[in-house]
């Protein structure tokens, strides 16, 4: 039995030795707290989006800016800011991020118009960005070998629930507050975090590490903010408009330059030779798909259950929580850790983004105008949910070497921003094309229901601008599910076949055992 000594004398020689300590499973809950708050912002805001256009002015384009300036900042920063904590300290970047997002949130509570609202948001995914990256990094520290799995799957535990329970929170404050309410309650949160972070967090940096790459950052951001807005503004303004083309234009030249500098920088933000790793491109494809087709749906579910069904923000909300509670279910009673060993990491994927597809068909043909059908789906998506995204997260990290593992915590939390921003991107672009196609023309025109709405004069054109509505998020739902469904299918593929060509290579390298001493 090892003596006190040796115990000693191991955490000594730990990667972190206070993660060894009897706070570890505190720092843990305090840096969970931290990380929901992060991810709630990312769909608690969709329950507000009647309220946004209501009492803000806010168009359809507004409220897709509102909900991904916030996705787009925060994933275009995630790789830089891993680097930063690792060479300055997790600890201290940590501190920052919490500090940025209550401020960003204390603006964003007060904006009166949609670009202030826009603005304050972009600030929070300044600091989401630093919390995201240094969340993961801290557990990576402060647990051992033995420990660190439960730890991790606790983490990624929490940003699927943080992405489930979005609408259900939200619903609930809206039905007694004002829609600011959404992010004051993120002051109350970010000073207790910070304040525990402060007292029990220890401090981490790799004394060696990378320099950040600020003109990787701003390329990254220049090119997707490029290409998603050129998405958003396409149905509005005609997919072949100059602002759309030139959008269009900046975004894929900001991608090819941050491609090429990415390959000459000596200390690159993220280093592309990753993609020369069919796993590292499986994993990556994959966890874009899942986020995509988990932020696009949020985002049109709950418009459809308040503009279409009918239902109050936190009728709304309550109505989303079999989603919530699934996911909950799956991941905390452990069942996707005992379905890994034997349907492996490319059968979790496929099995988990199969399911997810299919929750969003049945969403789209069973749940136009009732929550029967609906709840049927949302059941199945969390299935899927549950069972894809730790596999997903697992897949990106094993997939980088663990002298990265800091880049490989941005990489996984880029995946997962830019894949919800570019869902509510694509969907809504779809939902918006679909629904300005079939209104009637007495509502020819009009940039978003309500305003289509306020011009109709008889029953029978307002239910017509309604079945156009309900049309639009079908057919944008079913979009997102054969996107999902075939991402799902070449994700597994290229992980299967990396394995299959691991393992030969690791076959070819181990010499037959010797029988020349065996008489």
């Amino acid at each position: 039995m090892p003596s006190v000594a040796s115990n000693a004398t191991s955490a000594a020689t730990a990667l972190q030795p206070p993660g060894r300590n009897a706070a570890r499973w505190l720092i843990l809950g305090v840096i969970c707290l931290a990380q929901l708050t992060v991810v709630l912002d990312n769909t608690v805001l969709n329950v507000a989006i009647p309220s946004l256009t209501k009492e803000l002015g806010a168009t359809t384009a507004d409220v897709q800016w509102t909900i991904s300036a916030y996705s787009l900042v925060q994933s275009g920063l995630l790789l830089a800011a891993g680097n930063s904590a690792d060479r300055y300290g997790r600890k201290k970047m940590l501190a920052i991020g919490l500090a940025l997002f209550g401020l960003a949130s204390l603006g964003a509570a007060l904006a009166q118009s949609p670009g202030q609202l826009i603005a304050a948001r972009a600030g929070m995914g300044v600091g989401g960005a630093l919390l995201m990256t240094t969340t993961l990094a801290v557990v990576m520290q402060i647990f051992d070998d033995e420990e660190r799995p439960k730890a991790i799957g606790i983490w990624g535990s929490v940003n699927s629930l943080g992405f489930a329970a979005g609408p259900l929170i939200g619903g609930a404050l809206l039905d007694h507050f004002w829609w600011g309410a959404l992010f004051l309650v993120n002051l109350p949160v970010a000073l207790v975090s910070l304040a525990a972070v402060l007292a029990l967090v220890p401090e981490s940096k790799n004394r060696v590490g990378d320099r950040p790459d600020i003109l990787g950052a701003l390329l990254s951001m220049i090119g997707m903010v490029g290409v998603v807005y050129a998405i958003i503004t396409g149905p509005v303004s005609g997919w072949l408009s100059a602002e759309v083309l030139v959008s269009a234009a900046v975004g894929i030249t900001g991608l090819a330059a941050f491609a090429l500098w990415e390959l000459h920088v000596p200390h690159p933000m993220l280093d592309m030779h990753f993609f020369r790793d069919r796993r590292f491109i499986g994993a990556v494809s994959g966890g874009i798909l899942v986020a995509f087709g988990m932020g696009g749906s949020i985002f049109l579910l709950t418009q459809h259950l308040q503009l279409v069904l009918g239902y109050e923000p936190l009728e709304a909300g309550l109505r989303m929580a079999p989603l919530a509670v699934t996911v909950i279910l799956i991941n905390f009673t452990g069942l996707g850790a005992r379905l890994m060993p034997r349907l492996g990491t490319p059968g979790m994927i496929v099995s988990g983004m199969t399911l997810l597809a299919a929750g969003l068909a049945a969403i789209s043909l069973l749940g136009g105008h009732s929550y029967g059908g609906m709840l049927t789906g949302l059941i199945v998506m969390g299935v899927g949910v549950a069972l894809a995204m730790p596999a997903m997260a697992n897949a990106v990290m094993s997939a980088i070497p663990p002298a990265k593992a800091g880049v490989g915590a941005g990489v996984n939390g880029t995946l997962m921003e830019f894949g919800q921003g570019l869902g509510v991107a694509v969907l809504g672009a779809v939902l918006s094309s679909r629904f300005a196609a079939l209104l009637p023309v007495v509502a020819a025109g009009a940039g978003s229901l309500p305003a289509a709405l306020a011009r109709t004069r008889t029953d029978a054109e307002r239910t017509a601008v309604q079945d156009a509505f309900a049309t639009g998020i079908g057919t944008s739902q079913l979009f997102g599910a054969a996107a999902v469904f075939l991402g799902g299918l070449v994700a597994a593929l290229l992980l299967r076949r990396a394995e299959r060509t691991g393992q030969e290579a690791d076959g070819a390298s181990v010499p037959e055992p010797s029988t020349a001493g065996a008489e």
